[in-house]
């Protein structure tokens, strides 16, 4: 079972496939783990490892991942964890595809380190649209679950982690004015309900200069034109 311990961090992820390596970041809010891809309305792991290095992760916390709760834990934690593990890999550029959560997590690693980061494929991404409650209960929920085993955070800790995470705007962890200014090519593919509102995906598409939305995906008769429209923007945007 790969573990990647960084200090009292550890991630478990897996890799599949050979070729361009590609970070998967998967849907399920605080629990983002590789099992969620298997409720997604299609997995990409099986679609894409034919042509590429699919690294698969369980983000600390969720799945077989683990790390202490900080009061000043938030999303800058989760993209230290996403660099540490393409350093330990030895991956100095990728594309990155992230669903739900996913999608914020992949517009933070472009932040913060832009020349690693290719292509971003963004799947129904998380935003803000009077439904922060939403987003807080779906917090609340997690730390529930999680709570038994963080004896280290008490209830001052849970909530500034929740602010940290959830009291932000947009897409809670970029701007809207860094996502006018992105330069890397991003691929959306349209939200649809509370947590990942369509004006939100639209927006994104809008602001960034290079980004193109795909409408419709989920249905399973557009599976098979939006899995090939995925794989001619990753194929498109690979170094050769």
């Amino acid at each position: 079972m790969p573990i990647f311990a960084r200090g009292d961090v550890k991630l478990y992820y897996e890799e599949h496939g050979k070729g361009f390596p590609l970070l998967l970041i998967a849907p399920g809010g605080m629990r983002s783990s590789i099992s969620f891809w298997d409720k997604a309305p299609w997995n990409p792991i099986p679609q894409l490892a034919p042509h590429y290095r699919v690294i698969a992760m369980d983000q600390r916390n969720a799945g077989q991942s683990f790390a202490p709760i900080r009061a000043t834990d938030g999303w800058q934690v989760y993209t230290e964890d996403q660099l540490a593990l393409l350093d330990h890999l030895g991956i100095e550029r990728c594309h990155v595809a992230g669903m739900c959560i996913g999608g914020s997590y992949c517009m933070g690693l472009i932040q913060a380190a832009p020349q690693r980061v290719v292509s971003a494929v963004l799947f129904q991404p998380i935003g803000l649209l009077n439904n922060r409650q939403a987003f807080f209960d779906m917090f609340d929920g997690w730390a529930k679950e999680q709570q038994p085993t963080h004896p280290e955070a008490d209830e001052k800790t849970w909530e500034a982690f929740k602010q940290n995470m959830y009291g932000g705007e947009f897409i809670f962890n970029v701007s809207r004015e860094f996502v006018a200014r992105c330069a890397t090519p991003l691929l959306v593919l349209l939200g649809n309900d509370i947590y990942h509102p369509a004006e939100i995906s639209r927006e994104i598409v809008a602001l960034a200069p290079h980004a193109t939305l795909i409408e419709h995906w989920k249905e399973p008769e557009h599976h098979a034109a939006a899995q090939a429209a995925v794989e001619r923007f990753l194929a498109q945007h690979t170094p050769r």
